[in-house]
């Protein structure tokens, strides 16, 4: 099985080319899924609670916005709450990853995990593909997702910079041009992906 490991910034198109990756075949998982699945359970709003305060609950639940503005504003906060939530996540991938390889073994299978690199765990994979568009682009969807551009800025700021990111990848898909223009590049990496599977299964 091939680990492959999706990554880029806010704003790059990254859950675009897991989706893509997904009609093309590849089994995927989604890390900002599992915390959002995460947030909806008692002990870890107690954690939060705990944690943050009760300016975070609202209606027994956590309010995201709230919390979402105290951590990328607040670099401490920020890395108290990665603590609670990224060991967990870990773990939901790693189960993930030997569900598929049990299921599938000469399968794909994708994470996309925005702090990939940040955290170190961008070693854990076979692949590193960093989903790649220019800072200017990326705050440009923010705002047409109803961003203030104070916090388009906030929440790029506290990732690291895209033209770092880039320094660690494997392969990069640059997604600057249309949805066809991305479709076609994806199309392109996955075949790359699919001859090194293979290969892999092979020596098995």
């Amino acid at each position: 099985m091939l680990k492959v490991g999706l990554t880029g910034s806010i704003g790059t198109g990254k859950s675009t080319v897991e989706k893509l990756m997904q009609e093309l075949g590849a089994y995927t998982i989604d890390a900002d899924k599992i915390v959002h699945d995460l947030l909806e359970k008692p002990e870890i709003i107690n954690q939060i609670k705990k944690e943050f305060g009760n300016e975070v609950i609202q209606d027994s639940k956590i309010n995201r916005k709230k919390l979402a503005h105290i951590v990328f504003h607040d670099k401490e906060k920020r890395k108290k709450l990665e603590n609670i939530l990224h060991p967990l996540v870990f773990k939901e991938i790693q189960k993930f990853f030997q569900q598929v390889e049990k299921k599938d073994p000469c399968a794909i299978a994708v994470a996309d995990v925005p702090l990939m690199i940040e955290t170190g765990s961008y070693k854990n994979y076979d692949i590193v593909i960093v989903v790649y568009s220019p800072k200017s682009t990326q705050i440009e969807r923010l705002l047409k997702k109803g961003m203030s551009k104070e916090e388009a800025l906030a929440r790029i700021n506290a990732q690291m910079d895209i033209e770092e990111k880039k320094k660690y990848a494997d392969i990069v898909i640059e997604n600057t041009g249309s949805f066809e223009d991305l479709r076609k590049k994806v199309e392109n990496v996955y075949k790359i992906l699919k001859e090194k599977a293979t290969k892999e299964c092979k020596h098995v």
